[in-house]
């Protein structure tokens, strides 16, 4: 029977992602904090916050859920093409709390973001930790799109995008997928559907084969080179 949990300050385990609700999909759990270790178990689990500024903290868990398999993200051939043009550089790790401010920036069309203060603040102490990383772009020395997200084992659970220039958060995606795919990565979370994701390759799947993939790579060796601050070439 789906039902919604609430959660107290103590640290507590979450309720089994199949209980979540079905409207609004994937609503499991209200409360609790955002300390690393419930961040670092919710992930673990298949489940990420996501909630207003003015609201409790929401945990969720989608069905479905959008994944990437890395070998099987769209770089267009007219991205490639654009990419070549430009002069940008990449690098990881090398601006998280930069990479975080900006994609809380408010898009267009809408009066606020869901990357609050309290959110930024947690996952920047995830990434003082190792855990949360950051793919940036650069032209010059202007920092003109990127991402962020945490490594579970070799799965990616993806966070936000946001860019400045054209196709920035585009060419983000790229060098995450390279580099993924160098570390042997197997999965990228990038948790609800929208029209960008399935334009990048995308794929819905039910929550329960999200649940399987993520237990079968949640726990595998990585590279411990992975996630060292670097600068990066787009192979194009």
């Amino acid at each position: 029977m789906n039902s919604l949990s609430f959660l107290n300050h103590e640290f507590e385990a979450f309720p089994s992602p199949e209980l979540a609700l079905t409207d609004p999909n994937g609503l499991l759990a209200i409360g609790g904090d955002l300390r690393p270790e419930r961040l670092l178990t919710a992930y673990y689990h298949g489940i990420f916050p996501w909630f207003n500024a003015d609201d409790p903290i929401l945990w969720w868990s989608p069905d479905p859920r959008a994944i990437f398999i890395p070998s099987q993200v769209n770089i267009s051939t007219s991205l490639r093409k654009y990419l070549k043009k430009q002069p940008w550089r990449f690098t990881i790790n090398h601006a998280f709390t930069d990479v975080m401010a900006g994609c809380a920036q408010p898009r267009r069309k809408q009066a606020g973001t869901w990357i609050t203060h309290e959110i930024q603040m947690a996952y920047r102490e995830l990434h003082h930790n190792g855990h949360a990383h950051s793919i940036e772009v650069w032209h010059g020395e202007r920092l003109i799109g990127g991402l962020y997200g945490l490594a579970i084992g070799q799965v990616f659970c993806g966070e936000s995008m946001f860019h400045r220039e054209t196709n920035a958060s585009k060419a983000a995606m790229a060098v995450l997928q390279q580099h993924l795919i160098k570390m042997n990565f197997k999965l990228i979370d990038a948790q609800v559907m929208n029209p960008h994701l399935e334009s990048l390759g995308a794929k819905p799947v039910k929550r329960a084969d999200f649940i399987q993939l993520l237990t079968q790579f949640r726990d595998k060796p990585v590279n411990p080179a992975a996630w060292i601050p670097s600068e990066v070439t787009l192979e194009l």
